[in-house]
């Protein structure tokens, strides 16, 4: 049985014909997860169904996202918690001049044109990790095509007349209620960045009993008696630099090259002091509801981690990390800090689906079709991530959970010419570095883990080994 058999095993499309496709489609990008449509599946009939099935408008994302999910949640239960990281990512299409029903994603100005808009998907994802940092899956993904807010005249700004339901920032509300409907036995808390830093998602979760871990954008008035109280108030910031230091702790800032976008980073030892209060986070004072209905004052906790002697020249290390979850200790503020260092799970996750499946390069014609293969191939990026990480976190793993048994025997094969199999299968973290050697790893003694780019091609040179065993050994060729 194939992982994408097992995974999809209740999905439900309609037809019996659309959950086979579904499937086989899966197999395929994991496969061969660098290739097109086209190179991805076997011959030309195939190449038709597949976007046949992309085109079909009875093929609902939902439906395929429900499945997964329900998978998702079943491995979480054995976990006492989850951590659901929530991010945003943009897949451009704007060199796809024929591609209909797609959103404008930003505008800016050109030598000699005023307005450039750059168009595509916008796609807000819930990812499941354990306290360890290994993917669980998804527990919700929306995409759609976004639109620009018309720009208004007036002293008000256009988002502080609206309700939060008609604002683009509900997606975080939206993802974090539909991430624990079916929470059962395991705690979830969901992580975000500073762009969550808004009071409806703290009342929000307030009012459903989820915890929270966010880190602060903004530098709010804290502590008000009242809505106008002037006497008393104080700033974030200056309120936790008064509290007491709690602990320190030391990480390793590994070097950065300059780029384009960032600064030349040099390797250091970082030593971070950590502080943690409690305070009242007050609804703001200029709230769509205020006069309407009754907003309540949110007891939180802020964990404020600062690197106080950082190097000349260098920007020191600085976090602000608000939650709801009660932190008594530097042990429990010093675990909310780890939690949120794996928050940059998210990031690299969609970086598997840009980079190693090369995404926005992906011709079909109208944003719903895109819509229904980008869910596709985060569920195919979902898992060789996880078989990244897993070899890391838990090399021991045997193989077989992950492989079939012509595969790792293939593989065996390959990297250990001439040895009988073994009698059991290989462990996880052998079978990633055997993998990556296929796609160019040299695994010399002072090199690091296997990078992304040499497990997909090792992986897709794997698919095509195997391939050629199965036929030989099917039509009696070989052996």
């Amino acid at each position: 049985m194939s992982w994408a058999t097992e995974e999809f095993a209740e999905v439900n499309l309609g037809d019996k014909r659309l959950n086979a496709r579904l499937i086989k489609l899966c197999d395929r990008f994991s496969d061969s997860p660098e290739s097109p449509i086209n190179q991805a599946c076997i011959d030309w009939a195939e190449t038709k169904a597949a976007y046949r099935f992309f085109k079909n408008d009875n093929v609902e994302v939902e439906k395929i996202l429900d499945a997964h999910c329900a998978k998702t949640a079943q491995r979480a239960k054995k976990h006492q918690t989850v951590l659901a990281l929530q991010d945003t990512s943009y897949f451009v299409y704007t060199n796809h001049l024929r591609t209909r029903g797609l959103g404008k994603i930003s505008l800016k100005k050109g030598k000699n044109v005023d307005k450039i808009y750059s168009v595509g998907l916008m796609m807000h994802t819930c990812l499941a990790v354990t306290t360890t940092g290994l993917p669980l899956g998804l527990l919700d993904q929306q995409i759609v095509a976004r639109q620009l807010r018309t720009k208004t005249t007036g002293k008000a700004k256009p988002h502080d007349r609206l309700p939060v339901e008609e604002k683009e920032s509900y997606r975080w509300l939206s993802a974090l209620e539909n991430a624990n409907t079916s929470v059962e036995g395991y705690e979830v808390v969901t992580v975000c960045d500073r762009e969550a830093d808004f009071y409806d998602l703290f009342r929000c979760g307030y009012e459903n009993d989820v915890s929270l871990l966010v880190r602060a954008n903004t530098n709010r008035t804290i502590n008000r008696s009242s809505r106008y109280a002037e006497k008393g108030v104080e700033k974030l910031w200056e309120y936790m630099r008064r509290q007491p230091e709690a602990g320190s702790y030391t990480i390793p800032i590994s070097q950065v090259n300059k780029t384009r976008h960032r600064k030349k980073r040099n390797e250091r030892i970082a030593t971070v002091n950590v502080r943690y209060a409690k305070f009242i986070l007050n609804p703001p004072r200029n709230h769509f509801k205020y006069n309407k209905e009754e907003l309540p004052d949110i007891e939180m906790y802020a964990i404020y981690a600062q690197e106080p002697y950082p190097p000349n020249n260098v920007e020191a290390i600085e976090w602000m990390l608000l939650t709801n979850i009660p932190v008594s200790s530097f042990d429990s503020a010093y675990e909310k800090i780890r939690w949120y260092c794996l928050r940059w799970r998210i990031e690299m996750f969609f970086k598997f689906i840009k980079s190693g499946f090369r995404a926005e390069a992906c011709r079909l014609s109208h944003g719903n079709r895109l819509a229904r293969y980008l869910t596709i191939i985060s569920i195919v990026a979902w898992r060789l991530f996880l078989i990244t990480l897993i070899a890391r976190t838990e090399p021991s793993t045997p193989c077989n959970r992950f492989m079939s048994e012509s595969e790792w025997k293939v593989l065996f094969m390959k990297e250990k010419k001439g040895k009988p199999f073994p009698k059991e299968p290989p462990s996880i973290d052998k079978i990633v570095i055997w993998i990556s050697k296929l796609g160019g790893y040299l695994d010399r003694e002072n090199d690091g883990p296997p990078g992304t780019v040499a497990l997909w091609r090792g992986w897709k040179r794997l698919a095509d080994l195997t391939e050629g065993w199965n036929l030989a050994t099917n039509f009696g060729i070989c052996g």
